[in-house]
This record gives C-alpha cells, structure tokens and sequence, in this order.
C-alpha cells in the first residue's frame, strides 16, 4: 500500500465519533451551537439545560451588541465616530460603480427594531424584495395574461439594483415553452416595467435609468429638458462636474445647467436597491478584552457559555435499571460526559486563541486600526500550539467585545507589506491611512492612487499603485476622477 494513502486511512481511523462530534462543536457559532445542544438534549435524558429549571435562573439578560463590519473601524465606548459614507451607485449595467455623485439622490431607509419596556420579544415583518414587490404590482396592473407572463420573466431577470442584464436570446429562452414572443414585445412589457414602483427598474443602464425617472417629471418642470440632454450625451461631463465646460458644449447658462445636474442627482441610480435590504445581524460576544491595570485581560462571556449539565434524577436511575435499559442509560451517559468535556474544551480553546490575538493586536485596541500589526493563522498556531486549521474554526463566526467595538476574531488576521525599516504593515493599517488621506484630501483636486502610493512611501510604507487601488476597491473608495469635485 502507498504511504500516502497509508497515512490517510490512519488519520480517518483517528477520527473517532466523539473526536468529529468536537470538532464540529468548535467550528459553530453561538446560535448553532445552542440550537445543536438543545436537540442533542431532546435525545438524551441524562442532559439537561441547567438554565432551564427556574431554580437554577439566574435571571441574567444576556448583551445583544451589532458587529463592527471586518472592514470598518469600531466605535469606542467613549467616542462615537461617525463612518457614514456616501452611497456607491452602480452603473448601468449594474456591474460597476457610477461615477456620478448622487448625493442629494434618493435615500433608503432602514428601521430599527424597536423596545419597550415589557419583556416581549419585538417582531418584524420580513423585508419584501424587490421581486415580491413588482410581481404584487403586476397582478394589480391591467396587462394582459400574455404580457404578463412576459413580465415575469422580466423581473426575475432583474439583478439587486434592479437592473436588466440578460441579453434578449437569454429572455426569449426562458420564456415558458408554449409563449412565443418576438423582441420587440418583450421590449414593450420592459418599457411598462420601467414605470412601475420604483420608477427606472428593468433598465438597461444607466442612461436608460435616469432618462425614465425624468420622463415621469411633470414637462414643465424647470430644466427638466436640459437635464435629458445631459442624460443623453454627456454622462461623463456631468461625473467630472465640469458645469462650465457643459454649460459651454449645451449653450445653456451655468446656473441653467448647474439647476439641471441637482435635477439629476435628485434621482435614483440604483432603483432595485432600497428593496434589496439585508437585515441588520446582532450578535453576543464570545469573549470580553478590557484593560485592567495597563494590561489587556480576555475574559469568557459567561452568559455565552451552555448551561448544559446531568441530570440527577436520571443518573440516579441508572443504578436500579436493568439489562438493555441499564445498558442504553450507560451509554446515554457517557455520551452526556464526553459532550460536557467537549465543551469545556471549546471554551479553552476559544479564551486561549483570543488571548494570543488581543497579544498580537494590543496596539491596534490602544491607538487603532492604523496600528494593526500583520497576522497570520499560522502565527497563532504555532503560539498556542493548534493546528491553523483549528484557529480558523475558532476564529469563524466568533465574536470579541472590545472597547473599540466587536469584532468577528477574523478580523485580525491581514497579510503584511514591507516597510523600508524592514519591517511590515497590516494591510488593515494602510486601508486606515488610505482612508484617512481621502477624507484629508482636496475635493477640488483630489489624490490619485499614484499619488496616494507616493504619500505612503514618505511615511515608509513601500505600497505599488495598483495595490492601492485594489485597496480603495475594496474599502468602496471611487477613484480621484469620481471624487473630483468643482471649484
């Protein structure tokens, strides 16, 4: 037999029920891992929910705080930073970014969830998407039953802008096997789309968007006609914000032409994207940093923690059982002790791994993300003695309580640059001083990702331009061109 294939049967044999069971223990969250004890204990008299018996209750709430994005910063228990960014419209296509600043356009609202002062668990509707809501309106609308199977796929189609970005052949074949339509009908029941709530969906771009938004405007609005030449010939003047150089090619009068540009900021690019809300997940943390006495101390969150243990009264049974009941409840039990012992050793495991990170990653919780330090799985393995693939399923879905905010465990983990004093930066410390150049920055004249390289170069940072600009993609930074503003 080959030594490889040798070597696997040897690890699977090794990987005893009890051995998986702990290892798919270690790699759930917290909601997963309440919801798999609880149906483990449904099985299994000899468990029981210690929090369950209203002897045991301690009465405690348990913390509910929402998660710092991986790629934002937190907010500190003292300072409230306000991170709110403009909305990133896409283009039209639906693939890309706009390079047009819509910031007077429309804005979506999200609702919080609401609490009183009873003990009722609040309740909420689920979000409608944007294909319920149209197909609500197209069983209103007064289109014909061939029109309105041809709308249907139509709005399946739609991606979660709201955009149509499937080629006609595509539409045509997916139109159910005994409707036969032509091109140019199905253009006619995408053109009726287009008016429905919200007004632009089913578009082809961007041009297509905005020209059907103005088209629903009353004719005499003011330079409602000067902002559909814009819409049709000079896009790209408009995203520069050059209003004299476009009032000059329009001849029209810079204040005419600047009225006519807020009419067309005052639109929606995005028309699918207000129904395309994903709710706002909240989590407990897994663990708690606080610095204590000039030192960071890590410490379990214990209402995070199953209160799973025996229960007596069955164990007391035992004893006076017998045959295969006697048999069937030793079992029961040993099964009941090695889950215990699993999660004991989940527990370990999780408050050592955190305490290697917040280590690691002291500076980042003093100064900031500026301050975060390159870490990776295999740094954290070798410290606490774990294989890295036991450090990613611990740090997946588990959360850490800081004084910055919480963040998944993941988040500080980041690949290093170099620096010229032979050392490395996070690439979590260099998004941080990209941002904060771009927020620092002229808006009249507005730093390239040449220059924003150049700058990070004086500061010792030996970054290439185009890591830069994969950077400022990733953090939904537009680019210098986008973010010029006029004088």
């Amino acid at each position: 037999m080959k030594p490889g294939l040798q070597f696997r049967l040897n690890q699977q044999l090794t990987l005893t029920p009890q051995l998986q069971q702990a290892i798919r223990l270690l790699q759930l969250s917290q909601l997963e891992l309440e919801a798999e004890l609880r149906q483990i204990a449904e099985s299994n008299p000899l468990l029981e929910f210690t929090d369950d018996n209203p002897e045991n209750a301690d009465g405690d709430e348990r913390e509910i705080i929402e998660p710092v994005p991986a790629n934002g910063a937190g907010t500190s228990a003292s300072d409230t930073v306000d991170d709110a960014e403009a909305p990133e419209w896409s283009d039209g296509d639906g693939a890309g970014e706009d390079p047009i600043d819509f910031s007077g356009g429309g804005a979506s609202s999200r609702n919080g969830a609401s609490h009183d002062d009873d003990n009722f668990e609040p309740q909420s509707a689920a979000p409608e998407t944007l294909q319920e809501h149209l197909l609500w309106q197209l069983n209103l609308s007064h289109m014909s039953v061939r029109d309105r199977a041809i709308a249907a796929v139509l709005i399946d189609a739609l991606n979660p802008d709201g955009y149509l970005t499937e080629s006609m052949e595509s539409l045509l074949t997916a139109l159910p096997g005994d409707l036969k339509a032509s091109a140019a009908e199905v253009e006619h029941v995408r053109r009726m789309l287009q008016r429905f709530d919200p007004t632009g969906v089913a578009s082809l771009d961007l041009r297509d968007c905005l020209r059907v938004q103005l088209e629903q405007f009353d004719p005499d609005t003011p330079q409602r006609e000067l902002a559909l030449r814009i819409v049709d010939s000079e896009l790209e003047l408009l995203a520069r914000n050059d209003i004299a150089r476009l009032a000059r090619k329009l001849r029209a009068s810079e204040d005419e032409t600047a009225a006519a540009a807020v009419l067309i900021r005052s639109l929606d690019p995005r028309p699918g994207a207000a129904l395309d809300v994903t709710p706002v997940e909240y989590v407990a943390p897994d663990v708690y940093a606080r610095k204590e006495g000039g030192r960071w101390r890590v410490s379990l969150n214990p209402d995070c923690q199953p209160r799973l243990g025996l229960n007596q009264h069955y164990c007391g049974l035992i004893a006076q059982a017998r045959g295969t009941d006697a048999s069937w409840m030793r079992g029961q039990l040993q099964e009941a002790r090695w889950l215990i012992k699993s999660l004991e050793s989940r527990a370990e495991t999780l408050l050592k791994v955190a305490e290697a990170i917040v280590r690691r990653q002291s500076a980042f919780l003093d100064y900031g993300p500026e301050a975060m330090h390159p870490l990776v799985l295999r740094e954290v393995a070798e410290e606490v003695g774990m294989h890295e693939s036991t450090i990613s399923r611990v740090t997946t879905r588990k959360y850490i309580h800081t004084p910055r905010g919480t963040f998944e465990l993941k988040h500080f983990f980041s690949s290093g640059v170099s620096t010229e004093d032979g050392g490395s930066a996070s690439a979590t410390a260099i998004q941080a001083m990209l941002r904060k150049l771009v927020d620092a920055e002229d808006p009249r004249k507005p730093l390239s990702d040449q220059a924003i390289a150049e700058e990070l170069h004086r500061k010792g940072i030996q970054v290439a331009r185009r890591t830069v600009a994969k950077y400022r993609e990733a953090m939904r930074i537009p680019s210098s061109s986008e973010r010029q503003r006029a004088g």
